[in-house]
């Protein structure tokens, strides 16, 4: 049986220098746009490795920490599991917190899915990114994105 997820996970906005943003579709709903999330693998796994991880697991792209930074916001907000998802954690689980992160890359920048969790992606101006995601704290997130980097 596999491990039960950890209720703490991350997202990481990505995002050019004219902050249009990346989204990615979901394998197993499609029509459902988000940002790269993963939940941290083991407890105490830093965030920013959690985020690093995820963000190369679900784009290809590498946070080098030179030319591609990841950005921490200190900020992080909780949320309901769907109920469709809660057999991933422990009984009783019903709540993730979610810690989020940015990176700004070129607009060439190669992305390579994984085609187990996603199966397109597209480059969106923040506006119509947040109102294309489905979760509501993506969007907010999005939304803050540019009050985040200017």
């Amino acid at each position: 049986m596999k491990p039960y997820k950890i209720p703490e996970s991350v997202l990481v906005v990505i995002h050019t220098a004219d902050l249009q943003v990346l989204l990615i579709e979901r394998a197993d709903r499609p029509g459902f746009w988000q940002s790269v999330t993963g939940s941290i693998d083991v407890l105490g796994e830093p965030f920013i490795e959690a985020a690093a991880r995820e963000l190369f697991e679900e784009t290809g792209i590498v946070a080098d920490g030179e030319r591609i930074v990841l950005r921490d916001w200190r900020l992080s907000n909780i949320y309901t599991i769907y109920p469709e998802w809660r057999h991933r954690y422990a009984p009783g689980v019903v709540e993730n917190t979610e810690h989020i992160f940015s990176v700004e890359v070129p607009r060439d920048t190669p992305i390579t899915l994984s085609p187990r969790e996603h199966i397109n992606h597209a480059w969106l101006p923040c506006l119509e990114a947040a109102d294309k995601c489905f979760s509501s704290s993506n969007a907010e997130a999005i939304l803050l994105l540019p009050r985040q980097v200017g």
